[in-house]
C-alpha cells in the first residue's frame, strides 16, 4: 500500500481561515478544476518518518523550505486508489509567485515513446476553507474540516 504524507500551509485572514493548495501538474489536470488541487505531498519508504517525508516534499513540490512552526497533526485519510496521506498543518504565510516546482517525467502523448516534463504542481494558491474544500481532492478534504475543528 503506497503511503504519502504532506503539509498543510494556513494562515487566517478576514476572520476566516485561507489554506495553501497546489494544482496538480501533467496533462491530466490542465482542464481541470474541483478535484485537482492538494496538499503537497508525496510518497515515502517505511524508513522514514512521515513528517520528515511531508517536509521533504514540500520542499521538492515547491522549491522553497518548509515552514518553521508548530505541526499540527490532521491524521490520514485514504484517497480513491487507496493511497493513505498524512496531513500536518503549519501556520505561516508564502507568496505563490515564489515557487519553483519540481518536475516528473511520463511518456505523453501515450504510446508515443516521447518523454515530457511536467512540474508535479502547475500552480499554488490561498483558498478559504469553504473554496478549497470544492476545489480539493475529495479524501483530503477531511483535513481541512480537521484544521477547522483544531482552529478556534
Amino acid at each position: 500500500m503506497k503511503r504519502s504524507a504532506g503539509l498543510l500551509l494556513f494562515h487566517r485572514a478576514g476572520g476566516g481561515l485561507d489554506v495553501l493548495l497546489g494544482h496538480m501538474g501533467g496533462p491530466f489536470f490542465v482542464r481541470r478544476d474541483a478535484g485537482a488541487w492538494t496538499i503537497p505531498k508525496g510518497e515515502y519508504e517505511p524508513d522514514e518518518s512521515a513528517l520528515a517525508a511531508a517536509r521533504r516534499e514540500f520542499e521538492e513540490e515547491l522549491g522553497l523550505p518548509p515552514p518553521d512552526g508548530e505541526a499540527i497533526a490532521l491524521g490520514e485519510v485514504r484517497q480513491t486508489g487507496g493511497k493513505i496521506v498524512t496531513a500536518w498543518a503549519i501556520e505561516a504565510d508564502l507568496d505563490p509567485a515564489r515557487i519553483a516546482p519540481g518536475t516528473f517525467r511520463m511518456e505523453w502523448p501515450p504510446r508515443s515513446g516521447r518523454l515530457q516534463e511536467f512540474p508535479e504542481l502547475d500552480r499554488v494558491a490561498w483558498f478559504r476553507l469553504d473554496r478549497g474544500r470544492e476545489v480539493i481532492v475529495k479524501a483530503q478534504a477531511a483535513f481541512l474540516d480537521r484544521l477547522a475543528e483544531h482552529s478556534p
